[in-house]
This record gives structure tokens, C-alpha cells and sequence, in this order.
């Protein structure tokens, strides 16, 4: 089935790029009016970082966008209407906290509401990422081509990236098939374990949040899946974790090596400057 929609999770401001831009600036507050990352200015114009994302995504062929938020999404509406690359269909879908929470459930209940609210992407394929990587054109039409399997991810080899060792060591890792499949995704693991998930060639190869999924075969493991005991959130990448254990060739692993931009603290944004 035809890959052509976009799904971007851009729910809300990390806490770690707050507290680095406090500092980095020298005041509080300077994110108070950005709810999300992923609005942040950069490059020659100030335009969004959200911006160059969607402009690799319209060039890698993709025509429908959708856009997890949270509740107080007014900077992304006025990016809707008029604010991105021209070439999509935008649509905001809003993750909203249970009663009784004070923050959202995480990122397989952000998927999950988004597919309750546009039930069309149960009947389709779709890609889905992070809001505050800049993923290459390539890695974005990787996730187009036609595959067997019902599931794919990108996996990066850990050489590609201009990262420091210490950074790279806070990453996923993964454990793949000979044949190309997922086994496992390993989240933060120990320094000490990490070699042994080197693949043949030596390389380690790492996710960056990067997916295309079957709407109608991830759904069930979305609404399913478990509370995370530490981080109180259901998160995607044990949803994921759990559909492979339970299918063991249905997420392939596509692999390539190339750097990921991203935004994780307040000096990582001086690296896209020369955006236009």
C-alpha cells in the first residue's frame, strides 16, 4: 500500500532544551511563548525548524501531514494555515491528558489518539517521527518504497553520526535479524553492553525515532501497551518491542549512514545557521 502520509509528534518543549536556553540566554521564559521545539527559529530566515523537516517530507513525495499537538496548539494552527511548504494537506491531531494526570501519556498514546482521530490511517500506511529531527530526504523516501513487511524503521549506523561517543551511548540501539528484521530495541543501554549489539560489519546501528507502520496492525499494540514504571508514559519504542516479540520478521530495518540534526539543548541550534 502506498506510503503518502506523514505523522510528526510535536506534543510539547522538552525540559532539557528549557533549562539550556535559560542559561544559554540568561533569563527565564525565553520558551514561554514556544510550545514546542520544534517551532524554534533557525537558519538565515527564523524560519520554524518544523519548516525544513516538512519541506524534506514534501520532497521525498509525501502529501498529507499530521501534526500530534497538545491542547494549546495555536502556534501550530497559524502554521497550518499558512506557515509551511506548500504541497501538503495539514492536519492537527491533539493528544489530551487523561483525568487524573497532569501531563500526557507518551508517545504510543499520542500515536493512538491521532489514528482515533483520523481513522483513515488505520486503513493505510503511514511514517511517523520526532518533531525535533531534521531526517534527510533519503531516510524519508527509504520509508515509501515497497516492502513485504507490514513495519519498517530506519536503522543508523552509529558511524554516520557527528556525535560525541557519550551522546551516542544515550540513543537506542537495536538488535536485527541476518535477514534485515528487528528483534529488539535497546533504550539507553549499558556502556558496558553495547558492544555485543554491534552487528557483522562492527557497526552499531541505532534508532532515531523513525517508523512506518501498518495503521490497522500497530493499533492494537498502541492501546495495548504497557505503563512504563519509571516514565509513568506508554512509549512507542515498547509497543514496538512487544509487536516483534510477538512477529518476528514484521519491522525491517532499512539501514543507512548519515548524520541527524537535532535539537536537544540550546547548542545544537547555532548548527542549522546556514538553513535558508
Amino acid at each position: 500500500m502506498e506510503n503518502t502520509s506523514l505523522i510528526i509528534m510535536v506534543g510539547g518543549a522538552s525540559s532539557r532544551m528549557k533549562r539550556s536556553l535559560k542559561v544559554k540566554d540568561g533569563h527565564k521564559g525565553i520558551m514561554d511563548n514556544i510550545p514546542h521545539k520544534s517551532l524554534i527559529p533557525v537558519g538565515k530566515y527564523g524560519k520554524p525548524f518544523l519548516y525544513y523537516l516538512v519541506q524534506n517530507a514534501v520532497e521525498a513525495g509525501y502529501t498529507r501531514l499530521y501534526l500530534i499537538t497538545s491542547a494549546e496548539n495555536q502556534a501550530f494552527q497559524k502554521l497550518k494555515d499558512g506557515g509551511l511548504p506548500s504541497g501538503l494537506e495539514v492536519f492537527l491531531a491533539v493528544q489530551n491528558v487523561p483525568a487524573g494526570r497532569s501531563k500526557p501519556l507518551g508517545t504510543a498514546d499520542a500515536l493512538q489518539q491521532c489514528l482515533d482521530q483520523y481513522p483513515e490511517l488505520k486503513q493505510t500506511t503511514f511514517t511517523v517521527c520526532n518533531g525535533d529531527n531534521l531526517y534527510s530526504v533519503g531516510a524519508l523516501k527509504d520509508l515509501r518504497r515497497e516492502r513485504t513487511a507490514p513495519h519498517a524503521l530506519i536503522s543508523y549506523g552509529s558511524s554516520g553520526f557527528e556525535y560525541t561517543e557519550e551522546r551516542i551511548a544515550k540513543f537506542a540501539v537495536m538488535n536485527i535479524s541476518s535477514e534485515g528484521f528487528l528483534r529488539e530495541i535497546i533504550e539507553k543501554p549499558d556502556l558496558r553492553d553495547v558492544p555485543k549489539y554491534r552487528d557483522e560489519s562492527g557497526e552499531l546501528r541505532v534508532s532515531m525515532n523513525i517508523f512506518s507502520f501498518s495503521g490497522e496492525a500497530i493499533y492494537p499494540y498502541l492501546k495495548n501497551c504497557p505503563i512504563d514504571p519509571e516514565r509513568d508514559e506508554k512509549e512507542l519504542p515498547k509497543a514496538v518491542a512487544i509487536l516483534v516479540s510477538e512477529h518476528l520478521k514484521s519491522v525491517l530495518c532499512i539501514p543507512r549512514s548519515e548524520h541527524i540534526p537535532d535539537l536537544t539543548d540550546a547548542n545544537d541550534i547555532q548548527l542549522f545557521k546556514n538553513l535558508e
